[in-house]
């Protein structure tokens, strides 16, 4: 499918996974330096779709053109428009939004500006809270104007979100924060095997955990 991202950058790609039994719909944004096919979007959507969610991921104008970067502006107004191309194709599924990394920190901004139209939670694949070796909590600042719940999917060893750091922030959210941590997990998902207290594959419990979560949702 192809989108109107913003009339400046014009039209993304998007792909839109629906397995026969989906009870909901997750908008899902790729990472800084990866796109909508990369290896683990991909395998988020294919567990997700297992567990009875769909998904509709898509690339951000920047990755699209390959080009630099674009501005948080631009990302966070793409995002909206993802949403609203999503809502279309799927009138009938709930919306959750979200994305790996910088995707979902996008998502958490565009959703702290305004509200997402239909969107009923935001689910975070590894939330950058700072960058490696340097841990603060300024990126987790406009999470306070979301008015939405969220769902923090951690890894243990993910080194853009020191667990000391994450945790206060999502107890500052109180309700509307739930925060599930992957043992072992770094930020790609990558898991000690010999370590690993649990022998469920990283990718399939994070969309046992959406769907569960998801079930509490109003």
């Amino acid at each position: 499918m192809r989108f109107l991202a913003t009339p400046e950058k014009g039209e993304v790609s998007a792909l839109l996974v629906r397995p026969g039994d989906a009870s909901l719909l997750l908008v899902l944004a790729h990472g800084a330096s990866t796109n909508m096919r990369h290896a683990t979007i991909q395998t988020i959507a294919d567990r997700m779709a297992e567990a009875g969610i769909a998904t509709f991921r898509y690339n951000f104008p920047f990755m699209e053109h390959g080009k630099g970067r674009d501005s948080q502006e631009v990302c966070t107004a793409t995002v909206r428009s993802a949403v609203a191309a999503a809502r279309g194709a799927a009138l009938d599924l709930p919306l959750l939004a979200g994305g790996h990394s910088f995707g979902g920190r996008m998502t958490s901004t565009a959703a702290s500006d305004s509200p997402l139209a239909g969107v009923h939670g935001l689910v975070f694949f590894a939330f950058p809270l700072h960058q490696p070796g340097k841990p603060d909590t300024k990126r987790a600042e406009h999470l306070s104007a979301v008015t939405i719940p969220m769902l923090f999917l951690s890894g243990t060893r993910d080194e853009l979100a020191d667990l000391e750091l994450l945790r206060p922030v999502c107890t500052k959210l109180g309700k509307r924060a739930t925060l599930h941590l992957l043992d072992t997990a770094d930020h790609g998902f990558r898991t000690l095997k010999r370590s690993r207290k649990s022998e469920e594959d990283v990718f399939v419990e994070m969309a046992r955990i959406v769907r569960e979560w998801a079930s509490r949702l109003k």
